[in-house]
């Protein structure tokens, strides 16, 4: 019992009740939506909530549930306005040998047939008493796939493990972790279009968020009576914070806000979608009128709103139930993809649904609209949530964790490289920079030296790849969605139901949901065989309901998406984020340079070096591809080319071990062995010798996947493949370590010297 309330103290200290808001001002929602509210752990959100209520004046209570409620007005009838808290997610449940989290899903039965799926290489955040550990949940290795006969399963809880950079149980241990803390997805909001919001848990956070911003007013309500706003816990394990409430507190009259459970009209047989405006849930005939005074209210004051059948707020447990009262409602607005990473709403029916409640309360309206919109969550944080990062990421070289943060957070898929290659001429030193030049085939090129009368030396290419995996689109649907296609291969279920970006071709990007296969919140729904998705099209819904719409944001055909990137530091030198394929081999390229110093010719006369960051990698090797035919036809083929690629690891629960078993943090890898090539036996001595002579750590190993030195031999080069280990290879939380990526770049620049 003593580790529990340590535990709930921890989380009030770092998961966020300290005070996100300043006195009297309005509520900070990008902060609020950040504090992890798994059921049954809402103490930061609801003491966080409990103290915005105080900030305006009011006084709130709370009970053993951690249920926030207000109460203001005397006499009959009392009213019960009430929305829910919490969000499913996970707790740690135990802690393997490894270092890694394992988890229970809260609520045990899952929400629908694709939540545990969708949760597979996904960044996540650990909350513990120490502070936020950043981790992700492990996934399978594309690259490794082809010698899976019989690979573990993606779709159940049991497979997942919580990866947060420890190598055994004692040091996650003295990191913080340890079981009943919570995890949750660590994806924020994003904006969709130009008004929808979408994020996992969005359907989970719009109610709470409407009362709270409606509560403001409270203290001016001029409606008679006794009015309760409550905010209640546990509704995802069976409304055990309502039916504490309803216990507490005899109203006569009740509105649920929240999740509005609708079934398609007797009419059309539509389902309500995002811009349809605030959902008022009916319940059986003969029910009582408050669904159709709300109704009427709307009409009164232009609020877009429709009735929807839907069934009441769910309570379950022991025992008897506590009664609705006589008069209910539901008010919500409509979602798309609910209970997904992707799940999306219009914030204009977020705000005339706090307009509705505003109305009903008969207090005064917030300002709000569009350009005055309070529940923007994907904007900055104004103040701080509390959940501070336990530890970051080090690394041996300043310059390294510079470049390496500035390549992997920049956007380029296939075809559509401009941003990397910009970022990489913005760490190039200017010395540097004014030598690179662009060629025919996007590729961004760098030659060092010049042949020298007498002096006989290799001719080396150092070439790594700019471009990372994606999607682009195809077409554009009449109803305004996207079509669109994968740029390199990936398992798609990492990506679809989450959210994404669609970059435009003057540099803005707009948000966008990714969908889902036909059937996925069907009961007994089977995702696709892993491989069968490969190159099929997919769709995007970008807010908008017709294709003038959509064009009206910018979006063309042509167009590129990824998801949104974050650098996340695990423990100790370990790093998450996508596209650290190849962006850490951008970055050792960079940084050789930068050691190679603007007098390299002088230094070294003869040598000639030539680096290349290559395009279209993902799409095969054709960047790459490009460069060495035209060089070969102008006769200026290099001797030696060192590819500077991922190694993917199978240092991970999932995956065999039976080769790619190079862990993390032990240095650089002689990529000797993959799918498009074999490095001579006598060129990995020669690498590895010259590695442990300047005490540089190497490994060296066989993986999967090609890389671009395959397309070199053919005319006559000598090829090696260096990498450094990656975990989880094309997943949202590919994992690496600083400290490889150093050890590339100084076997990279000796090799520039000695080889």
């Amino acid at each position: 019992m003593r580790r529990c309330v340590l535990m709930i103290a921890g989380v009030l200290a770092a998961g966020g009740a300290v005070s996100p808001v300043l006195a009297g001002a309005a509520p900070d929602f990008p902060a609020l939506s950040r504090i992890v509210a798994v059921s049954g752990y809402e103490q930061g959100l609801s003491g966080a909530i409990a103290q915005q209520l105080r900030e305006q004046g009011l006084h709130p209570r709370t009970d053993n549930m951690s249920d926030v409620w207000v109460t203001v007005g005397s006499g009959l009838p009392h009213r019960l306005i009430v929305a829910a808290i919490d969000q499913p997610g996970y707790i740690v449940s135990a802690i393997d040998s490894k270092g890694y989290l394992r988890v229970q899903r809260l609520p045990q039965r899952e929400p629908n047939a694709v939540f545990d799926t969708l949760s597979f290489a996904q960044p996540v955040r650990v909350l513990t008493p120490k502070g936020v550990l950043n981790g992700g949940f492990a996934g399978l290795s594309i690259h490794l796939t082809a010698d899976h006969l019989n690979p573990p399963s993606m779709s159940t809880v049991g497979n997942l493990h919580v990866d947060i950079g420890a190598t055994s149980a004692a040091e996650a241990r003295a990191a913080g972790a340890d079981l009943l803390e919570p995890v949750a997805l660590a994806q924020p909001p994003i904006t969709v279009g130009a008004d929808d919001e979408a994020g996992a848990s969005a359907g989970d956070r719009f109610g709470w968020e409407a009362l709270l911003e409606a509560a403001q007013g409270l203290g001016d309500a001029r409606l008679r009576g006794t009015t309760t706003v409550a905010f209640v816990t546990q509704q995802w394990l069976g409304g055990r914070g309502l039916a504490r409430m309803l216990t507490e507190v005899p109203a006569e009259e009740m509105i649920f806000v929240g999740r509005v459970n609708a079934k398609p009209s007797a009419g059309d047989g539509a389902v309500p979608l995002p811009g349809d405006g605030v959902l008022v849930g009916t319940g059986a005939a003969g029910a009582d009128a408050l669904p159709d005074a709300l109704l009427s209210l709307a009409r009164e004051h232009h609020i877009l709103a429709k009735a929807v059948p839907a069934r009441p707020p769910l309570i379950l447990g022991f025992g008897p139930r506590p009664q609705l009262p006589a008069r209910m409602a539901l008010l919500g607005v409509p979602t798309r993809f609910p209970a997904t990473p992707a799940e999306t709403f219009s914030r204009a029916d977020l705000r005339n649904l706090t307009r509705l409640i505003e109305e009903y309360l008969e207090e005064p309206l917030t300002k709000m609209s569009a350009a005055h919109d309070p529940f923007d969550a994907a904007r900055a944080p104004s103040s701080e949530a509390g959940q501070t990062l336990f530890d970051e990421a080090r690394a041996p070289d300043a310059n390294v964790l510079k470049t390496l943060r500035t390549m992997t957070t920049a956007y380029g898929a296939s075809r559509h490289e401009e941003g990397a290659r910009e970022a990489i001429l913005s760490r190039l030193p200017a010395w540097a920079r004014s030598l690179a030049h662009v060629d025919p085939a996007g590729n961004l090129v760098l030659h060092l030296g010049h042949a020298v009368p007498g002096v006989h030396a290799p001719t080396i290419l150092f070439v790594a790849h700019m471009d990372e995996i994606g999607y682009q689109v195809t077409a554009i649907k009449p109803d305004g969605d996207l079509v669109i296609r994968e740029l390199g291969g990936f398992y798609g279920r990492y990506y679809l139901g989450h959210v994404a970006l669609v970059h435009l071709p003057d540099g803005r990007s707009i948000g966008a949901a990714l969908g889902l296969p036909s059937g996925w919140n069907k009961p007994g729904f089977k995702w696709p065989p892993a491989l069968k998705t490969l190159g099929e099209s997919a769709e995007a819904y970008v807010g908008t309901g017709s294709r003038s719409a959509t064009e009206r944001l910018g979006i063309e055909v042509g167009d590129f998406l990824t998801i949104p990137k974050v650098y996340r530091p695990l423990l100790g030198s370990h790093f998450e984020v996508r596209s650290i394929d190849d962006r850490a081999g951008d970055t050792a390229l960079i940084e050789t340079v930068r050691a190679l110093g603007p007098h390299f010719a002088q230094r070294f006369p003869g040598r000639q070096l030539t680096f290349l960051w290559a395009t279209r990698e993902e799409l095969g090797l054709e960047g790459a591809a490009a460069y060495a035919a035209r060089v070969a036809r102008l006769g200026r083929e290099p001797d030696v080319v060192f590819a500077v690629d991922m190694f993917v690891s199978s240092q991970s629960p999932l995956e065999t071990r039976r080769y790619g078993d190079q862990p993390l943090g032990q240095g650089f890898v002689v990529r000797a062995v993959d799918l498009s090539h074999v490095d001579s036996p006598a060129d990995v001595a020669r690498v590895v010798a010259l590695a442990r002579a300047h005490h540089i750590p190497v490994q060296y190993g066989v993986t999967g996947g090609g890389n671009d030195s395959a397309v070199y031999t053919r005319y006559g080069a000598n090829a090696v493949a260096l990498g450094w280990p990656t975990k989880y290879s094309h997943s949202p939380a590919e994992q690496s370590d600083t400290r490889d990526v150093y050890a590339l770049s100084r076997i990279c620049t000796v090799l520039a010297k000695d080889y």
